[in-house]
């Protein structure tokens, strides 16, 4: 989910479904929110095209309580469910995006939920500010990561500075973390992590939104 975000839920497996498709919270949503961060990932896990499996994740959107926010961009988001709500066993990822308040007290709740998920086996995903409440939570001390500069995230005072790595996004295990200026590289690393598409049909989607190239728009119109 997104804490005030959106959340991602998809099946669990054949012949067991949770209360929603299994969800991927893609992002806490809160106030500030940098939007244009998860942009490429959430709208390409609601769209059924291309997908392996057509329906099998859907959005849900987390905040701190159900009351309204108002992303960077100015957008009024509703949360569907509240953090209080949120459950790792529930979910399929945690996609958490950027913005101005992931060093605060107000995010505590959000910053301990992706801890929650690592420690119960579920995917994290966060890029830009998200990465600084990561670091901040002792998060990456021990995973290799990346986010916008090593001395950006070196503020924070954590102890992983050796496992920075200055890609525009890392995966490593449950845990994908991505510059905010790479939020196509963000997207990618989420699908693979998710299976959402065929290794060929992931390769033309990335060469569309990644690389700029048309050639991929007909090859995926050809799936």
């Amino acid at each position: 989910m997104l804490a005030c975000g959106h959340a991602v839920y998809g099946q669990f497996g054949t012949g067991s479904r949770s209360r929603f498709p299994r969800p991927v919270y893609p992002d806490y949503v809160f106030d500030t929110l940098s939007d244009w961060e998860i942009g490429y990932a959430t709208a390409h896990i609601r769209r059924d095209s291309w997908q392996r499996e057509p329906g099998r994740y859907s959005i849900v959107t987390v905040g701190p309580s159900r009351e309204p926010v108002t992303t960077m961009g100015g957008l009024r988001v509703t949360p569907d469910i509240s953090l209080v709500e949120l459950r790792p066993q529930d979910s399929a990822m945690l996609i958490l995006a950027g913005g101005d308040r992931w060093d605060q007290d107000s995010m505590a709740g959000f910053r301990a939920a992706a801890r929650a998920f690592l420690a119960a086996g579920v995917p994290v995903a966060a890029i830009c500010g998200a990465t600084y409440g990561l670091a901040l939570e002792g998060l990456l001390d021990e995973r290799a990561h990346t986010s916008n500069a090593a001395e950006y995230l070196a503020f924070t005072g954590y102890a992983g500075a050796d496992r920075y790595v200055a890609e525009p996004a890392v995966t490593d295990g449950d845990l994908i973390t991505a510059s905010g200026t790479a939020p196509v590289h963000f997207a990618r690393a989420i699908f693979a992590r998710l299976g959402l598409y065929e290794p060929g049909v992931a390769a033309s989607w990335f060469k569309l939104y990644g690389d700029r190239d048309p050639a991929g728009y007909y090859e995926l119109m050809s799936v």
